[in-house]
Order: C-alpha cells, then structure tokens, then sequence
C-alpha cells in the first residue's frame, strides 16, 4: 500500500503596507492611517482615510482666521495642510496648525522641517490607535516629543468630546472645556467655544 505523502504548503506570506499608508512614525516604528486595514481590503480607498473632514478643514478656517487678525504678520506665519516635522532622527509628525516666529523659519526648502513651532494646534487625528494600549498614549508620545524637540505649546483640539487638551513644558498639562479660555500666545487669548459660536452663527449645536 503506497504512503501518501502530504504536499508542503508555503508559508502565507504577511501583507506588506505601503508605505503611502504610513500616517507617521516615531523612532522607527510606523503609525499608519486610521482604517487602513480597509485599504489593504479594498474596502476604501487610500484617498478616503487620507482626506480631511469638512468640519477639520473648518476649524483651520476659523483658527487661521482669528491669528491672521490678532498675530502681526511681520512677526509670526502661520503654516497649516498636515506641516512634515521631524522632531528626532527615525521620527516625523504631520502638524495640522503651525505658529512661528519668522526669524525662526528659515529658508522654505519643499521638505519636512526639523526647525521647532512655537505652537502647535491639532484637530482630532487621522491616526490608527488600535496599535496602543490606550488610546491616549499617542496624544501623550506625541505631545512629549513635539515639547522636548522644542516647541513651546500644544493645544489638541478634539471635536467629539469638546474638549481642549492644553500643554506647556514643565507646566501642569490641562484638559478644560471649550469654554476656557487661555493665552494662546503674548496677550492673545481664545475661547473656542465664544469663537466657534460666532463663526458658525449657531447652526452647530454646540453647547456652553
């Protein structure tokens, strides 16, 4: 009776993700877009979970709007569109608002920029959290290294929650309402909410 031998399959090989996915990437280790296992499925396409909302593209509206009238323009610019910084070597972040000084600015070379902000502002996060323990770790990591790479404050804007998450190296870190309001920078203060309200006439249904 002859012994039927059984055929070897090859091991599955692992998708590879590319690299058009990668929303970010610390130290090394990739932070890829939310929902980009649906892209590798074929359930989105990549422009789907790269594109902005139009609630996050009205918020730059409304936040460029109210710097380009209370900053002197002699003195600061304001970047914004997803600004490539690499905070360390093996780690770059997509920066939604970016507030500089323009001596500090330097000369536009069409790449990511290793120069600091003065502030960064960021609205929700395109970012797949599933790879964290806790979700608010990537808020923290990335906050950390935006301020120990130098830049002076980072405010996260989360639209879900209403809630603003305020941090300042070597300050307590907060987390207040839309209502609070702050100095954003020399004199110039914001309350979301107040700004909010006016902007949109009240056709949100955004509570005090």
């Amino acid at each position: 009776m002859a012994v039927k031998t059984l055929e070897k399959t090859p091991v599955q090989k692992k998708k590879k993700i590319p690299r058009e996915l990668i929303y970010e990437m610390r130290k090394g280790s990739p932070i890829y877009y939310r929902d980009y296992d649906k892209v590798l499925s074929g359930e989105k396409t990549l422009e789907e979970v790269m594109g902005s909302s139009d609630l996050h593209a009205w918020f730059l509206y409304v936040l460029m709007k109210f710097l380009i009238r209370n900053l002197d323009e002699k003195e600061f610019a304001v970047l914004v569109g997803e600004l490539g910084y690499k905070p360390a070597k093996r780690s770059w972040y997509n920066l939604d608002l970016a507030i500089y000084r323009q001596e500090k600015l330097g000369e536009l070379k069409g790449t990511f920029t290793n120069i600091p902000p003065e502030i960064v502002i960021e609205i929700d996060t395109k970012a797949d959290l599933r790879k964290f323990e806790n979700p608010q770790d990537y808020f923290h990591r990335k906050t950390q290294d935006l301020l120990d790479s130098g830049v002076k404050k980072v405010i996260w804007i989360f639209t879900k929650e209403k809630k603003l998450w305020i941090a300042e190296k070597d300050k307590p870190w907060l987390i207040v309402d839309w209502d609070y309001e702050f100095e954003l920078m020399d004199g110039v203060k914001l309350n979301l909410l107040k700004l909010v309200k006016e902007e949109y006439q009240g056709k949100l249904n955004f509570r005090s």
